[in-house]
């Protein structure tokens, strides 16, 4: 009986614990619906509520802003409006440290999470996963002697929240795991294990799959 629960519970969990997100993403997006004047609500005007609507109007807000602003016309109106917050004191800090890690995250360019690796923490005796940021400020470096990184040490399950720390660069090993494998890993508390990956020598060819690289 034991082991047909544990089994049972292998199946459940991870599809409860999904469903829950989305449920709880649909649910966010749907309230943007209350933004709506009374009486042209969906819920409203179709006499039932759907959910799920809210995600629509969420998707086609932010399509058409993309599409706005694409042209120089809307960079513009963005350039005037940023400038506009940039003279609120509290809104500048905060709109300005947010715009810059969404910049970093989402724009094709940004590399939030370069490289994985491992480093030192939260003591000389242990190790953990983390990820290559960047470079640190310099003013930073101008207090450090020899070559230093940026990371980010996530905390499990929810690496979301973390630690920046800097570090030098030659106590840190680089792994061979992409950054996804190594989310995985962390979130996992270390059950997922990457997939091994073979020698370059004996990886597939990519012209032919069937010969080694």
């Amino acid at each position: 009986m034991k082991r047909y629960f544990v089994t049972g519970l292998l199946i459940w969990v991870p599809l409860g614990i999904t469903l829950w997100v989305i449920s709880t993403l649909v649910g966010a997006m749907d309230g943007i619906l209350l933004l709506l004047p009374e009486g042209s609500r969906p819920r409203d005007v179709l006499g039932v509520n759907i959910p799920g609507i809210g995600v629509i109007c969420v998707v086609l807000i932010v399509l058409s802003t993309g599409f706005l602003t694409a042209n120089i016309l809307g960079q513009r109106m963005v350039k005037v409006w940023e400038d506009i917050l940039a003279r609120i004191p509290v809104v500048k800090s905060i709109y300005g440290s947010v715009k810059q890690v969404s910049d970093t995250v989402l724009s094709d360019s940004g590399n939030a999470f370069r490289k994985a690796l491992l480093v030192r923490f939260p003591h000389n005796n242990a190790w953990t996963v983390a990820f290559l940021t960047g470079t640190p400020a310099d003013e930073i470096v101008s207090q450090l002697d020899g070559e230093h990184v940026s990371v980010y040490v996530p905390t499990t399950p929810n690496p979301t929240s973390g630690y920046f720390i800097v570090v030098k660069k030659s106590e840190t090993i680089e792994l061979d795991m992409s950054v996804d494998e190594a989310l995985k890993y962390v979130i996992s508390m270390g059950v997922v294990s990457p997939t091994p990956r073979l020698p370059a020598l004996l990886r597939p060819d990519p012209v032919n799959p069937n010969l080694p690289g």
